[in-house]
């Protein structure tokens, strides 16, 4: 097998990953720099990237700040790096100044079966108990059984009620229906607190798995007392073999070595992009292969079932706190079907693969899909930042 350093990537510039209205963006960028002697907080302005670490010593920390946009916009910073330096540098080499997920002591969470259509190939994945083959023909039977019925509804409500007592009858009531159309959502743990990787990082895949997939999805960044302070993209890579075998192995599934990947930017709410704004996103997906394969996909926030806020109050509030606040994941619409491998398998990853997340608001999202056995380890943890803060005079 070809390993992962061999593969070609793709080559990133400013003009492909900034917001197409970058120019009155706050955006906020986490740096790795050995010069400096660890991650830094950084603001993006224009084609430059500036330190503010002297100011917020974590993301975290300038989002609790009420003034975040401006500091953002106009704080003195440090030292600076080109944008596109930072974009060129080679994935998981240390010694050189590279872009990291711009999130940082945020907790990792996702809500799942946010969108009908996503909704019905969990359940297809649950009847084919993760098997590729069957999918052709489970989804035939399971879309002519459930796919109208779910048009509209509003999760917990009575009309939904009634769809549960319909497909209970037919013997097809599942525990994805449950959180879909439910009253509670699904809001699981995706990843560690700084374990996911940034925009031109690898993105990782078990061996083990044969049916797998990206799932494009907008992030919303929370601070501790439960507001929304900025949004940005994500991949929640997602093994459909491992997690159609039981929904207990949505750990295996889900958070797995460079399985989360977040960025390139935290797009700071403010008057020129509020929440509406990210209700009304549109999310684009393109999947290009090393053997020339092409796929494309489309997902809107304005088709999700359950507003983002309601998502966010899920998540926090009286029953569960955030002391560092936490990054949200909000389910995806796109759920890939079409036949890759072999008629009736549907699409799932090769390693090589370059996915490319973008939406006209938050820039772009691209990452090079590899074994999570060989994408660089995880190693730079919670005492690790700790350290080099305090090696830095910044705790």
């Amino acid at each position: 097998m070809e390993s992962a350093a061999a593969r070609p990537r793709p080559v990133l510039a400013a003009g492909t990953v900034l917001p197409e209205d970058a120019g009155r963006a706050a955006l906020v960028a986490r740096v790795h720099d050995p010069e400096g002697g660890g991650p830094c907080v950084a603001a993006v302005r224009g084609e430059r990237v500036v330190d503010l670490t002297a100011v917020a010593p974590t993301v975290s920390d300038l989002l609790e700040r009420d003034d975040a946009a401006e500091v953002v916009r106009e704080a003195d910073g440090g030292r600076a790096w080109r944008l596109d330096d930072l974009l060129g540098a080679p994935p998981g080499q240390g010694d050189v100044p590279h872009l990291l997920a711009p999130v940082d002591l945020q907790v990792i969470k996702a809500a799942g079966v946010t969108f009908a259509r996503s909704l019905l190939e969990r359940v297809i994945e649950e009847r084919t108990g993760g098997d590729p083959a069957q999918a052709t023909r489970v989804r035939e039977r399971v879309v002519r059984l459930v796919g109208g019925r779910l048009d509209g509804i509003r999760p917990g409500s009575p009309e939904a009620a009634k769809v549960k007592e319909l497909l209970l009858a037919e013997g097809l009531w599942s525990q994805y229906l449950e959180v879909g159309i439910g009253p509670d959502p699904e809001v699981f743990t995706k990843a560690p607190v700084l374990s996911a990787v940034g925009t031109g990082a690898d993105i990782g895949v078990l061996r083990a798995s044969v049916w797998n997939n990206p799932e494009p999805e907008a992030v919303l960044v929370v601070d501790s007392r439960g507001r929304v302070r900025g949004a940005t993209l994500g991949n929640d890579v997602n093994l459909r073999d491992v997690e159609g075998r039981s929904a207990l192995l949505l750990s295996r599934a889900k958070d797995n070595n460079a399985s989360c990947a977040i960025g390139p930017f935290v797009r700071l709410l403010d008057d020129g992009f509020g929440i509406d704004a990210v209700r009304g996103l549109d999310i684009d997906l393109r999947v290009e292969g090393p053997d020339g394969y092409v796929l494309r996909g489309s997902s809107s926030l304005r088709e999700i079932s359950r507003d983002v806020l309601d998502l966010v109050s899920a998540t926090y509030g009286a029953h569960h706190q955030y002391p560092d606040g936490f990054a949200l994941f909000t389910g995806t619409l796109f759920a890939p079907t079409e036949d890759r491998r072999a008629p009736g398998e549907g699409f799932t990853h090769e390693y090589g693969d370059t996915v490319h997340i973008s939406s006209p608001r938050l820039g772009a999202l691209v990452n090079t899909v590899v074994p999570s056995e060989e994408a660089p380890p995880w190693t730079s943890g919670v005492g690790a930042l700790m350290r080099s803060l305090a090696r830095r005079g910044l705790l």
